[in-house]
């Protein structure tokens, strides 16, 4: 059968909040029984986005990570809670039902996403349900992927064999895998968020001139052996990425025909700028 899913482009989004708005204008006051209940005017994010910024001047990246109900394949909500309070449509969607679920916090604590929001008002746990009582009147897609300006956000209906194919080829990724809940949100170029990089800027004293240095050779070593190498670009600039967070020992080896070689160690404890490194 074919299930719901939702892919983020981590590239492609610029913290406009377009999700977290559309969210809540549809949920904020308004009951939806047997789906949801209505959202409290303050503390709830059911789609929240999350901030990391990378390295630091002039070489600064920053990301942003929409985060939201994984609607998992092996949910924990679903095991922690009873008489079907919380379960999994046919069509992938886990819905919390706002009736059943009243008084079970402990739903809210099942979740290791911390995707699950308690409504004190309404004694329920709440949280973001892929629009499933849109989807079920023919909409075409959740409102928040109607309302990203970037096309941050795709909702694809498909078998799940397809989706594993298409997450293959597109090296599309989950959050928290090891947790084995088989999330059904996917993520493209979520190493701008979860990996570092390590970069830098050669230049050249040409007689007290310093000058950027284009096309200078650069290679990144680990444990004596050449992982990656690149030119410097026209701004003389380089930069290695996706490289594990907290990975360790590095180095990088620079050179330029007619000028001097050099090699700086790397210590890898987060994304670095090397700063400029001057060719004689």
């Amino acid at each position: 059968m074919k299930k719901w899913n939702l892919i983020i482009d981590v590239a492609k989004c610029t913290n406009c909040n377009n999700c977290f708005l559309t969210n809540r204008d549809e949920h904020v006051d308004n009951d939806f029984p047997g789906y949801a209940a209505p959202q409290p005017r303050l503390g709830h994010r059911w789609i929240d986005i999350r901030r990391k910024e990378r390295g630091r001047a002039p070489m600064i990246d920053v990301a942003y990570l929409p985060t939201m109900c994984n609607h998992c394949d092996n949910a924990p909500c679903v095991k922690a809670s009873k008489d079907g309070a919380v379960y999994q449509r046919p069509d992938g969607i886990v819905i919390i039902d706002p009736q059943k679920a009243r008084g079970n916090k402990e739903i809210v604590k099942s979740c290791p996403y911390g995707s699950i929001w308690w409504n004190e008002e309404h004694n329920v746990a709440q949280k973001w349900i892929f629009d499933a009582h849109l989807l079920d009147q023919g909409w075409k897609e959740p409102r928040c992927v109607q309302a990203c300006p970037t096309g941050a956000m795709h909702s694809i209906k498909v078998e799940d064999s397809e989706m594993q194919s298409l997450a293959k080829s597109e090296e599309l990724e989950v959050l928290r895998p090891e947790l084995t809940a088989k999330p059904r949100v996917y993520y493209k170029n979520l190493y701008r968020f979860s990996e570092y990089f390590v970069g830098g800027s050669v230049a050249v004293d040409r007689n007290g001139t310093l000058d950027c240095l284009p096309g200078a050779e650069v290679a990144l070593l680990r444990g004596g052996a050449r992982i990656a190498e690149q030119r410097t670009d026209a701004f003389g600039d380089f930069k290695f990425d996706r490289l594990e967070p907290a990975s360790g020992a590095y180095a990088v080896e620079i050179a330029h025909p007619g000028h001097e070689k050099k090699t700086i160690e790397v210590q890898l404890g987060e994304s670095q700028y090397l700063g400029t490194t001057y060719l004689k």
